[in-house]
């Protein structure tokens, strides 16, 4: 049996907490993002082809992220979180540095499949630990603000491209980040293990962690109970299709915009971080208000957000370079990069267990990544290098404008998620008070 306490109050060191493992995600996507933005500098230098520089993009990275992460988040369920986060962050730090010794694709390979493996962790467990402090109606803007590391981790890799660049050259730049990567992992480990500090729903009596086996048997019970759930997760693999196509956009920006490469590389970068960050702020605070308010899920919101925005998304692809048209279009995709994390991550988190939450988010982050970003960046290499050779004049547009498309697919996922959302939270409850339910202590509710 389980009881309900009214929220404690969120303490500042929560909120300290909160931006230092945000600094992390800035980290986690200025490494893991630093290769695209640097494309039309090692691209040329290394001689790759765009289904290549797919691969390193792509799968290379992906396969070894999202299945890792898999792993990860159950060990985070299972181990002490904090110790977790410092080792990855000392993994990928030091596979950054070794990246900025490659001399071709192979040498390039095999220090981003691994990077995979040490970023992998990262999310599962800082998601799992922020949720232990903050209570599920401040979930949304929690979730929102950690993921400001997005729009600020890639834009701040486009201003390294942009300034330091053409200064110090994009080797120095990977060495520059591995070093402070490292440095940072010392600070992680100074960080308390707060399981189940501020949960709104606790347990009537301490429970003894669960098995890997257990963790993994009650995730897919639960994503075979919760529509919402599945679709949540459907929507969010299809708007990753353009995400990933995107890595190709510094090169679209140069071959067919017409822009020089260091220039573009910070126009876009402050664009980036501006507008991401305006749009995860709004994101998290205006899917906790939609929720509160209308009584349906946080998707809804998503389903609103992608209705208004996506024709934008294929008008700016089709627009000249510099154009009122093209710089609204870059702001508007940004911004809605930012709106989608908050709501998404916080949905999944209250459709599970309290006990497998970092499970849950590794298994969306492997479905986001795997089939999103996998489709996105190595499919869209082959195709833009396919349309080349079939004399296509303006092969990353094409690319870009049916991704752009094919990602439209995530508004009805997030229609059907909202609409779902109360319905499966209400049976997740319904199950965590049947005195006979299997595995119950497994079964306590984070909302």
């Amino acid at each position: 049996m389980t009881a309900t306490r009214p929220p404690q109050p969120i303490q500042a060191r929560h909120y300290g907490f909160l931006g230092f493992i945000t600094l992390l995600n800035v980290m986690n996507f200025v490494d893991r993002q630093l290769l695209a933005s640097f494309a039309n500098f090692i691209v040329p230098e290394l001689e790759l082809s765009n289904a290549q520089f797919g691969w390193l993009t792509g799968f290379a990275f992906i396969v070894f992220y999202s299945l890792m992460g898999l792993f990860a988040g159950a060990l985070a369920d299972m181990v002490h979180r904090p110790r977790l986060v410092a080792a990855a962050l000392t993994l990928w730090s030091a596979l950054t540095a070794a990246s900025g010794a490659a001399g071709g694709f192979v040498s390039l390979l095999i220090p981003r499949m691994f990077i995979g493996v040490g970023e992998s962790v990262l999310t599962p467990a800082s998601m799992s630990m922020i949720s232990d402090r903050f209570p599920s109606s401040r979930m949304g803007f929690a979730s929102g603000f950690y993921y400001m590391g997005v729009p600020v981790g890639v834009g701040a890799s486009l201003l390294i491209v942009g300034y330091l660049g053409p200064a110090i050259g994009w080797r120095n730049c990977f060495y520059l980040l591995g070093v402070l990567g490292m440095l940072l992992a010392l600070f992680m480990l100074r960080v308390a293990e707060p399981r189940s500090a501020t949960s709104d729903v606790h347990a009537s009596s301490p429970t003894a962690r669960p098995s890997f086996g257990d963790i993994l048997g009650t995730l897919f019970d639960v994503l075979r109970s919760s529509p919402a759930l599945v679709a949540t997760i459907c929507g969010g693999v299809a708007f990753h299709f353009i995400l990933g196509a995107a890595a190709f956009d510094q090169l679209w920006f140069v071959e067919e915009r017409g822009f020089e490469r260091a220039e573009i590389a910070r126009l876009s970068g402050w664009v980036g971080m501006l507008s991401g960050l305006v749009g995860t702020i709004f994101g998290g605070w205006a899917g906790d208000r939609w929720q509160q308010l209308t009584g349906t899920g946080r998707p809804l919101f998503l389903f609103w957000a992608g209705l208004l925005l996506t024709p934008m998304g294929i008008a700016y692809r089709l627009a000249e370079g510099g154009s009122p048209l093209f710089w609204v279009g870059v702001a508007l995709g940004f911004f809605q990069l930012g709106v989608f994390y908050g709501p998404t991550f916080s949905t999944v988190q209250e459709l599970v267990p309290a006990q497998i939450r970092a499970t849950i988010v590794a298994f969306y982050i492997l479905a986001l990544n795997f089939i999103g970003l996998g489709v996105g960046i190595t499919g869209g290499g082959y195709m833009i290098d396919a349309l080349s050779a079939s004399g296509v004049e303006q092969p990353y547009t094409v690319t870009l404008v049916c991704f752009t498309a094919l990602s439209a697919t995530a508004i009805p996922c997030f229609w059907v998620a909202g609409r779902r959302f109360a319905q499966d939270r209400a049976a997740l409850y319904a199950r965590v008070t049947r005195a006979d339910a299997p595995a119950a202590s497994l079964l306590e509710p984070s909302s």
